[in-house]
């Protein structure tokens, strides 16, 4: 296991959500380790792109973050209920980043397990099971990530982190992002990415 050093993020932001395909996400807190691998992504490309927080330049307090170095962690709540896990790419001052959409439970299956569903893993139904993970809002409840781990320097935090688990035999699928209707012809773009076949995925 390598935990993904700057290098990694600073690049294309396409490239980077295609290859955070098969990392693996790692939170560790109170004593236990969650971690999930990544089956899929979203990019968002900043001033150009109309579905970005960024879009146009928009510096807010909650996008500010978006403008920091790559491998900042870029955490918001959506339907002031779920919060969503993003990863910061490129270089500061470019607002580019990547949703993370889903995940493959690997480690700490009861905690996640409680977490969602307030019961054990071996007692979840097949339906809760594939729902454990298969959302950003839900890996962020099943992996306890919430506004406190927002600014949160990835390449760096111990236990926190992005990591290699040299998963790399899969087929990755490009199409359009999720929820974004407004977002005018920004819309069509396949910049929404999945591991072909993982049943973590969304559809």
């Amino acid at each position: 296991m390598n935990k993904i050093n700057r290098e990694f993020f600073q690049r294309n932001t396409i490239t980077v959500a295609k290859e955070l395909l098969g990392k693996v996400l790692v939170h560790e807190i109170h004593g236990l380790k969650l971690a999930g691998k990544i089956v899929e992504t979203e990019a968002y490309l900043g001033l150009e792109d109309k579905a970005a927080h960024s879009f146009g330049g928009k510096r807010t307090p909650r996008v500010e973050v978006m403008y920091g170095k790559a491998g900042i962690s870029y955490i918001y709540l959506i339907y002031g209920m779920y919060y969503c896990f993003n990863v910061i790419t490129r270089k500061e001052d470019i607002p580019e980043g990547v949703l993370i959409r889903a995940l493959e439970p690997l480690e700490g299956f009861d905690e996640m397990a409680v977490n969602r569903f307030n019961t054990t893993y071996d007692k979840l139904t097949k339906l809760q099971v594939k729902n454990l993970t298969n959302g950003p809002g839900k890996l962020c409840i099943a992996m306890t990530i919430d506004k406190s781990l927002n600014k949160n320097d990835m390449c760096v935090n111990n236990n926190f982190y992005i990591a290699d688990y040299n998963f790399r035999d899969f087929e990755i699928v490009s199409t359009k992002r999720i929820g974004i209707d407004y977002a005018e012809e920004y819309k069509d773009l396949l910049w929404r990415f999945y591991i072909k076949d993982n049943i973590n995925k969304i559809y």
